[in-house]
């Protein structure tokens, strides 16, 4: 993987100096600085506060005050209404029809029988009947409405589990590699993972207090040492931090802030880290000075020193990111701005010493492992395959809310969460493999899907997300289906090809780094998005834009037809594409929106 800021920025490229202050906590010195409205939300939050507790309590609405909204997002919750419900409620002059969607902080995606059990009677007595396992390694409610948030995080928290930090400007669920044939990288990967997130956990009492009862802490907001870290503005926007385990890159370490990829020797043994900086998905329609980017590879690190790391890489976004222009706060924005040499100076500047420089690696995808896979240590793990995450009962199809349910009530090991949105039954003694694949048959849990379903991803999109400009989750499935037959026809039915929808171009099903993308313009119209990399490393380039859905198929198949016709030994999809000149290299975040369109005619 080569260092972008000397293989593909040009030499004479001019950045910025960065600033030498921390951020600005002073309400009326923002104002004065014109800081983004979020900053001056958070100023004046008393430490992820507000009104919150409050606002609990009006019965009037199911909804709560904007500034609230922002901030609830710290707790883990967005308030959101159902969109198919909105015209005839209206009509009714009736109040939208409100819930939150609550998201869990599960660090490397691991929870035990127990939790497993917890989490089900929560999402049957209070959610929408279904969890959701998301791209982000961690579970969704949805449908939870504002009466029920008390119990809702009583329950989750009785579970020894919490959903402080699962969103809002902060460090995120920290994402870990997970099938774990490497049995000892893959532990180390979690164990990382699991420090990380504690260690850079928002300090604020402000969660148990409003959602537990529990007692303020003497001085409360007004404590100067509440978030020695992140102080009262917190980060400039979201940070989210994985850790990978070559050969497999099913986390997507390329599309995340901050990212490490572990380093083994020929035994499998854990040397180091290589660590990732300014990877981020997020942009929006029509505004080329936003844009998804692929992280660069800056250092390499030793185990002792991975979490010193993580820690500068943060507080120097805290320090350096955009906090008057919120739409170019991401991490990858910093880096463009100020450029790599200058962020890596400063990151070991604040450590108090250099590092060298990162190590070869090599990953070969970014899906899952299906089926069962026995680690080094004789333990074995049974990867699910879970349409869009969504674990629920199909009518006359897989009871897959039902039969994890009652694995989850025999299993002696743990599951596992894959940022593609798949379930693991991981660390199965070998004489307990025939029980669990009996529950397996029992409940359709194995029900066959073709090599493009496997590698797909959707966003939860309409009816429940605001921000859904088209549908996701409920039309990829019908879509798919139509490419099933298109590859078919060509002899590629079996060939692994990503796909991934998006219902707008926030990128949460990480769209941009599929081979196929598919990102939500408006009802039933698409941007799709071609020539990515297999394994993650490198993002499409925009090749129709504003699609009709009805015009996707004819668009795609005679693409599948040169492939077919034209690849070489091993070549993938993406790749193909690239060489055989249907759609320009992307080589990094603002080349992302140049030379865009169909670079030549197919038949």
């Amino acid at each position: 993987m080569a260092n972008r800021e000397t293989a593909d920025t040009p030499a004479d490229r001019a950045y910025e100096t960065p600033p030498t202050e921390r951020p600005i906590t002073d309400a009326e010195a923002a104002r004065a600085a014109k800081l983004s409205a979020n900053e001056h939300i958070k100023i004046a939050s008393g430490y992820l506060r507000g009104t919150l507790a409050a606002g609990l309590l009006k019965n009037a609405t199911g909804a709560i005050s904007d500034d609230d909204g922002q901030l609830v997002k710290f707790h883990g919750m967005y308030l959101q209404d159902d969109r198919d419900l909105r015209a005839e409620r209206t009509r009714k002059k009736l109040d939208k029809a409100y819930a939150f969607m609550i998201r869990l902080r599960i660090a490397g995606g691991v929870v035990t029988p127990k939790q497993w059990l917890v989490l089900d009677d929560i999402a049957r007595t209070y959610a929408n009947g279904t969890l959701r396992a998301t791209t982000r390694q961690t579970f969704q409610y949805h449908g939870v409405i504002k009466s029920n948030l008390k119990r809702t995080m009583a329950a989750i928290d009785g579970a020894l589990l919490d959903t402080i930090a699962a969103c809002g400007d902060v460090n995120r669920n920290v994402m870990a590699a997970t099938n774990p044939a490497q049995t000892g990288a893959h532990a180390a990967a979690y164990e990382l993972a699991r420090t990380i997130s504690d260690s850079l956990l928002p300090k604020t009492s402000a969660w148990r207090e409003i959602w537990l009862d529990g007692e303020r802490v003497v001085g409360g907001e007004d404590a100067a040492e509440v978030e020695p870290v992140y102080g009262k503005t917190y980060l400039p926007r979201k940070f989210k931090t994985i850790v990978a385990v070559p050969p497999s890159n099913e986390v997507d370490v390329f599309a995340h802030d901050l990212g490490f990829i572990a380093i083994l020797d020929r035994k499998n043994r854990l040397t180091g880290w290589n660590v990732t900086v300014g990877g981020g998905m997020g942009m929006t329609h029509g505004e080329t000075d936003t844009f998804p980017r692929t992280a660069d590879v800056m250092l390499f690190c030793e185990p002792g020193d991975a979490l010193k790391v993580a820690e500068a890489v943060m507080t120097v976004q805290r320090d350096w990111g955009n906090r008057t222009v919120r739409k170019n706060a991401r991490l990858k924005y910093t880096i463009e701005r100020y450029g790599l040499k200058a962020f890596r100076a400063e990151v070991e500047r604040r450590i108090g010493r250099a590092f060298k420089d990162p190590k070869p690696f090599r990953f070969e995808g970014n899906g899952d492992r299906y089926g069962w896979v026995e680690g080094e240590d004789g333990r074995h793990h049974l990867t699910l395959y879970v349409a869009s995450g969504r674990i629920k009962d199909v009518p006359d199809g897989p009871q897959i809310l039902s039969g994890l349910r009652r694995i989850a009530e025999v299993h002696q090991g743990d599951f596992r969460l894959t940022g593609n949105q798949n379930v693991i039954v991981a660390n199965v003694p070998a004489d307990r493999k025939a029980e669990i694949d009996a529950l397996v048959a029992e409940y359709g849990l194995a029900t066959g899907a073709g090599a493009l379903r496997r590698n797909s991803l959707a966003c939860v999109a309409l009816p429940t997300c605001g921000l859904a400009l088209a549908e996701s989750e409920r039309y990829l499935p019908d879509l798919v289906g139509e490419l099933e037959a298109s590859l078919a026809a060509h002899g590629l039915a079996e060939d692994e090809i990503t796909i991934r929808m998006t219902g707008c171009p926030n990128g949460c099903a990480r769209p941009y780094i599929a081979e196929i993308g598919l990102v939500g313009r408006g009802p039933e119209r698409y941007n799709l998005y071609l020539g990515a990399a297999f394994d993650g490393s490198r993002l499409g380039k925009l090749y129709a834009g504003d699609l009709p859905a009805a015009q996707i198929r004819a668009t795609l198949d005679p693409l599948f037809a040169a492939y077919a016709r034209e690849r070489r030994a091993g070549e993938r999809f993406g790749d193909f594409l690239v060489r055989a000149g249907h759609v320009e290299r992307t080589v990094n975040g603002p080349d992302f929106h140049d030379r865009t369109g169909p670079q030549r005619a197919v038949a």
